[in-house]
């Protein structure tokens, strides 16, 4: 089913007087033998009181979001997003959808995903995609034996969440196997039309040496009852045989169409719809692939200009990235029952 999003302008009216509590945030530090070392992350949840007052990712780009550290949470059970970031991300890249969710009434569980993440990146060791499943594993072990957080959590709503990179983490936890001999060959025939593929072979990652067993793998966690995936990287190849275990409530959502849509994404070129026919597919335009990141200062795209980084701030003529945000928020919160 196609959704073309509308304005939700009302809806978010709505929703954000009910909530106006900034959501609670606490650190997280979980252990992780997969990597031999800890990994951190983050819970966000509804707050009830008490907390320090901060301002969450801020920085000289990004726009920053009110927060409440260490805040009392909110009673009752709620639903459990496990939300990934993309490659290079930050669990303060989604901090504006997981603050969002959790006003809303959400509980939302981020990790930074070892060797693929700002400030811990390794190319070739963060393309081993099977990792990040565990370490959401592992987050969610942590959440779910912990005698208060557990009372909180909806264990009938865990939703598997991610952008990019972070969208494949979601469907392989949903499911979805890897096609190591289709992605060598997707690669093998877009070259440097794909960003992905063109990142692969100039930082010599070793893609056509990885380990097929482990790459074609059934990362799937029984506890996930629904997918959303946006702009879901890896899904080239995909077939019968990848989708046959794959929870049924499946989320697709892209960011842009034709030259503003990031071909190494783009799950309809990818023919990703096919063998899930019955996955909802959501389509945000006008929008690019980072669209998704946080709302950008006045100032931010012209510092990343000077220090020569990627044009995160720069989006296709008529994008509003706040009102897309709210858009994205609205369709998950509508997932959600929130």
């Amino acid at each position: 089913m196609n959704i073309f999003v509308k304005s939700t302008i009302a809806f978010i009216m709505t929703t954000t007087a009910l909530h106006a509590d900034p959501a609670g945030v606490r650190d997280l530090r979980i252990d992780a033998p997969h990597h031999d070392r800890a990994i951190s992350g983050a819970l966000y949840y509804p707050s009830q009181g008490g907390g320090t007052p901060e301002i969450y990712a801020e920085n000289p780009v990004f726009v920053g979001m009110p927060i409440l550290k260490e805040a009392n949470m909110a009673e009752g059970k709620r639903p459990l997003v496990l939300l990934s970031h993309g490659m290079g991300g930050h669990i303060r890249s989604l901090g504006w959808l997981s603050i969002a969710l959790a006003e809303r009434g959400a509980i939302v569980v981020a990790v930074n995903h070892p060797n693929s993440t700002w400030g811990d990146f390794d190319l070739a060791e963060g393309l081993k995609h099977w990792t990040r499943t565990q370490d959401m594993k592992r987050a969610l072990d942590m959440v779910l034996s912990d005698p208060e957080l557990s009372a909180h959590i909806d264990t009938t709503q865990i939703m598997a969440a991610g952008f990019s990179y972070g969208g494949w983490t979601a469907l392989s936890l949903g499911g979805l196997k890897g096609n190591h001999a289709a992605y060598v060959a997707h690669c093998a025939e877009y070259g440097a039309a794909s960003s992905h593929c063109s990142d692969l072979e100039s930082g010599n990652a070793g893609l056509a040496d990885m380990d097929q067993t482990l790459w074609n793998g059934d990362y799937s966690d029984p506890r996930i009852t629904s997918v959303f995936a946006i702009d879901p990287g890896l899904i080239w190849g995909m077939g019968v045989q990848e989708v046959e275990g794959i929870v049924g409530d499946v989320t697709l959502m892209s960011l842009g169409e034709g030259e503003s849509r990031l071909l190494a994404t783009d799950f309809d070129l990818a023919k990703l719809p096919a063998v899930l026919p019955k996955a909802q597919i959501v389509r945000m335009v006008p929008a690019a692939h980072f669209s998704v990141l946080p709302v950008c200062k006045p100032q931010g795209a012209a510092i990343l200009e000077e220090e020569k980084d990627d044009p995160v701030c720069t989006d296709p003529a008529g994008t509003d990235r706040a009102a897309l945000h709210e858009k994205i928020i609205a369709v998950l919160a509508e997932k959600l029952d929130l």
